[in-house]
């Protein structure tokens, strides 16, 4: 029987996983080893420290609505695009709300988490931990792993040769960027085109003498800002739309989403990307384009080689006098706490049952919380890992049989081992994944059942945007806010527009009332074909680097 659980980590997945724990009456006693909650969110100046943080001036890429805690939205003041410091005050209010901070013990970190000789049968752990320089070993009953996958600086020297030899300029790896100052008037090199190589590209554009950002990769590069000014993530990420992807050949859907791509501009005339590639990743950026049209940033091509102050490309090409070289190529995970023989178990997220659990222990009362990229908020698919284990934790829901375990992951499994640095090995579909652990922790929504009770909010489902909301509806954990919450998300986003008020004659309800009497039969079939094949682990992005 699980009763004591360690937490270790106090970043969103810890945070939610403390709730969670409590939620199920579990008695979680988290680790964090820096002073204060947020994980990678919560900004300092230095970087000495080791822990891994944001930039001063990052803003997040997925909106409140869809990235808040499934039954605590984000205030209806906050913007829809968050800076670090909104975000990590919300989460203050979070931990507050619950009463989560008294399960914490900061400064303290875990050094080792070893199964108990008697793992086989009792399933438990001891974890010895050090506080201000004092040491303690505890027995928990289960763990819970929230360090999430940016621990590590993947930086691939090796791959660049010269860069540690010849070149006499400065090199460092975006983990230590904090701002704009120590670049100003200075030739840079960004290597790597994530979301993080293009934020930084663009932010140092505005002081250095010249910015050049290398890619070896197809990109497509979309806006937070969609059609009528709403956030990108509400009108696009929608069940109405993940049933399209799932209806229609999968070469159909890719070719609409690059014509869609397209119509802001023209990838391929700017050297980001063409649609006749199979292979290709998607960041997030309103201003890159405007940089590489303006000239203050130069897009190039994979790089070669270095000298003593030049950059050699794949094309033949040189850049002189570099001053930086910044590498935004990415993280990986570790986790150095753990005793070798369960660490060798964790190859990647897709050695994992639904990417949580180790299916070769005795006992699954271990699980890693937050090691996944979805095409979404990886915050919301954070929150839903940690209710499911708890709850099996707490004996509700049940895990399948080693063999069932092990098999689904082989079928999951890439065939060949990838470059670390490439996020596509973790990527999984928003919608999918979370429908998927929503449905083993028995809290996914019915949309037949919706359609026949709540044709209001089925449609709201079927056609809005999937907000977290949607998983409290049903089941354990089951929040009596969160059809109201449903219904008005719209209204949330638009308030900290409302700060100067225009009159506007237009009236859309009559339309909108028509469309949802006519999606109805729409939302009917979708939700009857989806019950019967709802494809599991399936993604719209399947084959695409992201």
């Amino acid at each position: 029987m699980v009763r004591r659980v360690a937490v270790i980590g106090a970043g969103v997945g810890g945070l939610a996983s403390v709730k969670c724990c409590l939620d199920e009456g579990l008695e979680p006693t988290c680790f964090e080893r820096s002073e204060d909650i947020g994980g990678v969110w919560r900004y300092t100046d230095s970087a000495d420290d080791g822990r891994v943080s944001v930039y001063r001036s990052i803003i997040t890429n997925t909106s409140k609505e869809m990235s808040c805690f499934s039954d605590f939205p984000c205030p209806e003041d906050f913007p829809s695009y968050l800076p670090h410091s909104l975000l990590l005050e919300y989460f203050r209010m979070y931990a507050r709300h619950f009463d989560l901070l008294r399960h914490i013990r900061f400064k303290t970190t875990a050094l080792s988490v070893r199964k108990r000789p008697d793992f086989a049968t009792s399933g438990q752990w001891e974890v010895v931990t050090e506080t201000e320089g004092v040491r303690e070993s505890h027995v928990f009953d289960a763990v819970m792993v929230c360090t999430g996958h940016y621990q590590e600086p993947y930086l691939p020297l090796a791959s660049f040769p010269g860069i540690d030899t010849r070149f006499k300029g400065q090199y460092l790896h975006s983990r230590e960027y904090k701002d704009v100052e120590a670049f100003r008037g200075k030739r840079v090199l960004v290597v790597g085109i994530g979301n993080t190589g293009g934020d930084l590209s663009v932010e140092l554009s505005r002081v250095a003498a010249k910015v050049f950002l290398s890619t070896r990769s197809n990109t497509w590069v979309i806006s937070r800002v969609s059609e009528h000014g709403f956030p990108c993530d509400m009108v696009n990420t929608t069940r109405f739309n993940h049933f399209l992807d799932w209806l229609l050949p999968s070469a159909l859907t890719r070719r609409i989403k690059f014509r869609r791509f397209n119509s802001w501009f023209n990838h391929t005339n700017y050297g980001l990307a063409s649609s006749k590639s199979s292979k290709f990743k998607m960041i997030i950026n309103e201003e890159l384009p405007f940089c590489l049209l303006s000239g203050t940033v130069v897009l190039k091509p994979n790089l070669k080689e270095f000298t003593e102050s030049a950059a050699v490309f794949e094309d033949g090409t040189t850049e002189e006098n570099i001053d930086v070289v910044l590498f935004a190529t990415g993280y990986i995970f570790s986790f150095p706490f753990l005793e070798e023989s369960v660490r060798s178990l964790i190859d990647d997220n897709r050695s994992l049952y639904k990417c949580i659990f180790p299916p070769q222990l005795e006992k699954p009362t271990l699980a890693i919380i937050g090691l996944v990229q979805l095409t979404g908020s990886v915050m919301v698919g954070a929150e839903m890992q940690a209710r499911w284990v708890t709850g099996v934790f707490a004996g509700w829901n049940k895990l399948p049989p080693t063999s069932r375990m092990m098999a689904d992951v082989s079928k999951r499994k890439p065939p060949v081992k990838r470059n670390p640095s490439e996020r596509e090995n973790l990527k999984m579909s928003f919608i999918s994944y979370t429908d998927e652990i929503a449905a083993c922790a028995g809290v996914k929504p019915s949309m037949l059942r919706l359609l026949l009770t709540d044709p209001r909010l089925a449609l709201a489902i079927f056609f809005g945007p999937c907000t977290p909301y949607q998983y409290r509806l049903v089941g354990r954990g089951q929040w009596s806010g969160a059809r109201a919450a449903i219904l008005t998300q719209w209204q949330r986003t638009l308030k900290p527009l409302r700060t100067r008020v225009l009159d506007d004659d237009s009236n859309s309800s009559s339309g909108w009332c028509w469309m949802c009497l006519l999606a109805l039969p729409v939302a009917l079939i979708a939700g009857f074909l989806f019950s019967k094949n709802p494809r599991p682990g399936w993604s719209p992005w399947a084959g695409a680097q992201l």
